[in-house]
């Protein structure tokens, strides 16, 4: 029988904010919201993109952080709280648990590749290397058996270790820290790039007013990165949500997190684009080709290209490591109430069993490996799949099955927006399902 504790809380709300906030802020805020902007109609998909958050991402976060709150507990422990061991609804907190530890399995590979371009900015390697250096180095790491295994173990042990301190000492303090120095970073790039020569074009090319570009299925991508960039489906903002105070504002603490997110996604495209347009034979329409590759080449050619780079490269790792912290800290949660294991053993086990599953994806792309791609495929699974199911799941549970009384109460208690209860309720009843639905059926080919 699992040993109960008192459970764990955030030092302060501000704590929270910024830990949650880390969470939603990783490296596809850098790389996948500016292109996908750029390629789909620039302020058009950016005003879409909003609407898709308000629809639907903020009522899911909402709502996961609701379920944390109320019960205290991880995602398998909370919806068995709130029903019955072999209820089918637990089936989310499983997969939520799933969800988090596949995603961090190789979102580790990525982020150390953030890593290794961190080093060798630092030492002055990167710009020794020169533009066609720049050009050819991403695909000489990413074949490095050797490399990628070495920053993945690096990478995981740096995020185990933040999560052994616990919520308040480990996560809020270290959240304390990362997500400042990240903003800070991102405002220093951004005031660069105010003065190159593509800063114009730059922007025109990611905020301009294109609607013959806007199509259809730009709807449909709008609606699946609102979706995905806020961290939701996945039982992170579930577990951060359990260690909340019954005063916390649920719905107010979604929307700093859902501002905050946004704000760092559009920074990035004012960033990212003038670079690219500054400088010949740069594509914006790439895939992590674009971090590694294209701004990097643009960067080598700038003025103090040492000191730019490595600050574009830390803010790489800051960022997914904001993230790996609250991805990790799901299945670690789950073991201290299913198994009344201490906080260290739990973490251990974890990291160490996640370390050991992204090995495959670090060997991805090495020649002759034996799992070729295997991190395109598991990516497209968690995100297409998973996220999706995770999603669906949260708004139909907290929409239908959760009891009115707990549900009414948690959202009102400490909230500024008790007016939109009924508003809130209504979208995840009946907006957030299809539209999700659409994604989903969008991601696998069927529309």
């Amino acid at each position: 029988m699992a040993l109960t504790a008192p459970r764990a809380q955030w030092g302060s709300r501000l704590g929270f904010i910024l830990a949650a906030s880390g969470s939603a802020v990783g490296l596809g805020n850098l790389w996948k919201f500016p292109y996908v902007t750029g390629l789909n109609g620039g302020g058009v998909f950016i005003l879409a993109y909003v609407v898709c958050v308000i629809l639907v991402g903020l009522p899911v976060m909402s709502a996961e952080i609701l379920i944390g709150r109320a019960t205290q507990k991880s995602p398998v422990a909370a919806f068995r709280e709130l029903t019955h061991k072999g209820s089918f609804w637990v089936f989310f907190g499983w997969l939520g648990v799933f969800a988090a530890g596949s995603l961090l399995s190789y979102y580790s590979v990525i982020a150390g590749w953030a890593m290794h371009y961190a080093y060798i900015s630092v030492n002055g390697e990167l710009v020794g290397a020169g533009v066609e250096g720049v050009q050819t180095l991403f695909g000489t790491v990413t074949q490095s058996a050797g490399l990628n295994l070495f920053w993945h173990i690096t990478f995981m042990t740096l995020t185990i270790s933040v999560v052994l301190g616990g919520v308040a000492e480990g996560i809020d303090r270290w959240s304390r820290i990362l997500m400042p120095a990240l903003l800070f970073m991102l405002a220093g790039l951004v005031l660069r790039a105010a003065f190159l020569p593509g800063f114009g074009q730059g922007l025109e090319f990611a905020f301009g007013i294109r609607p013959e570009e806007f199509r259809p299925e730009s709807m449909l991508a709008a609606l699946g990165q609102a979706f995905f960039s806020l961290s939701i489906g996945m039982g992170t903002m579930l577990t951060y949500g359990s260690y909340l105070k019954r005063d916390d504002d649920i719905m107010g603490s979604s929307v700093q997190i859902s501002a905050l997110d946004t704000f760092v996604a559009l920074a990035a495209s004012i960033v990212i684009f003038p670079i690219i347009f500054s400088f010949q034979g740069l594509e914006p329409g790439q895939g992590p080709g674009l971090l590694f590759a294209s701004i990097p080449t643009g960067m080598v050619q700038m003025p103090f290209a040492g000191v730019l780079l490595s600050v574009f490269f830390f803010l790489l790792v800051f960022a997914a490591l904001t993230s790996a912290i609250s991805l990790l800290e799901v299945p670690v949660s789950f073991l201290i109430d299913q198994t009344g294991w201490s906080r260290k053993k739990s973490a251990l086990v974890a990291g160490v069993v996640i370390a050991l599953y992204g090995i495959p994806s670090s060997q991805s792309y090495v020649p002759g490996a034996m799992t070729p791609e295997f991190l395109d495929k598991l990516d497209w699974l968690v995100s297409n799949v998973m996220f999706p199911l995770g999603g669906i799941g949260i708004a139909m549970f907290t929409g239908w099955r959760m009891e009115e009384a707990l549900r009414h109460d948690h959202f009102l208690s400490g909230s500024k927006y008790r007016v939109l209860y009924n508003a809130w309720l209504t979208l995840l009843r009946f907006v957030v399902p299809v539209g999700i639905t659409f994604v989903f059926l969008n991601a696998i080919g069927v529309i």
